[in-house]
């Protein structure tokens, strides 16, 4: 990214009010590795339909492995292979979302704790991988405020109108109004960063194959052939500990090598995955 980046992203901030905030940049290369076309669930959706195609790219009626849906609960994308699994939506009020919300522990969660969660210290946190933004809800209702980044079009899409609806939600609205969502390379728009350095990037590549979770076999099933693997995973972790002032966390599959490049300070682990720290400041909590 040239020099002249942030600067328009910061032009760019100027024109949304800062409680939500979705930015378009430059996707490197192609829309997706697979084809996908545009779909509307039903006439009512058709304009919907329409306008997401244009932003995105995509065709209306086209032979194609997977659609991008929109209808009556918002937007999805679904393989179209025969017996292929259900649609993916980022989904912030029902769900498994909503369960962990009721039910997951509060900063006793190895998210939190990983993120640096204690009493009085709530981080400014960006998740630079952000994926369909489960990891940064868990953290944005334990009150931090998070910058969510996710390069892939698609996923930016499906996060960005998940968020949307979340808004709506009269006990998950104000959570999701501490996130902000930008639509770009990570590595590029935190080495761009210009303002205050967040205190701690949460990075989570994609994980391999062998993950068991089903949830998870669902939507590498769906993503893998769009966005590919995280081969410079290297290059971002190096990024992040240049720019954040407390930490960096990559969250891994348990028995997963560490990333290239500066080894963790130290782990935590869980029965399926775990969290690199990468420790660089201590957290003082407020007043």
């Amino acid at each position: 990214m040239q020099r002249g980046t942030s600067s328009r992203i910061d032009r760019l901030l100027e024109h949304f009010e800062p409680s939500f905030i979705v930015i378009f940049l430059m996707m490197n290369g192609k829309l997706a590795k697979a084809t996908v076309r545009m779909e509307s669930l039903a006439p009512a959706f058709d304009l919907a339909a329409s306008k997401w195609a244009e932003r995105l790219g995509l065709p209306i009626e086209a032979e194609a492995e997977f659609a991008l849906q929109v209808g009556r609960e918002g937007l999805q994308l679904i393989e179209l292979a025969q017996n292929a699994a259900g649609p993916i939506r980022a989904d912030f009020v029902t769900g498994a979302v909503a369960h962990r919300r009721l039910y997951g522990g509060g900063n006793g969660q190895m998210t939190a704790k990983a993120a640096g969660i204690q009493p009085g210290i709530r981080p400014v946190v960006v998740d630079a991988t952000a994926g369909l933004g489960r990891d940064a809800f868990v953290l944005a209702r334990l009150g931090c405020e998070l910058t969510l980044i996710e390069r892939h079009p698609l996923i930016s899409a499906l996060l960005e109108d998940g968020l949307q609806r979340a808004l709506a939600d009269r006990e998950v609205g104000p959570i999701v109004e501490r996130m902000r969502l930008i639509g770009g390379d990570a590595i590029d728009i935190l080495s761009a960063w210009n303002g205050e350095p967040p205190q701690v990037i949460y990075l989570d590549p994609m994980f391999p194959l062998r993950e068991k979770s089903a949830l998870v076999k669902k939507e590498m099933r769906l993503f893998r052939p769009l966005a590919g693997d995280d081969d410079d995973a290297p290059a971002l972790l190096e990024a992040a500990l240049t720019l954040a002032s407390h930490r960096v966390v990559v969250k891994r599959p348990r028995k997963a090598p560490a990333i290239t490049g500066e080894q963790p300070g130290y782990v935590l682990e869980g029965k399926s995955s775990r969290f690199d720290i990468y420790p660089k400041k201590t957290f003082k909590a407020e007043g």
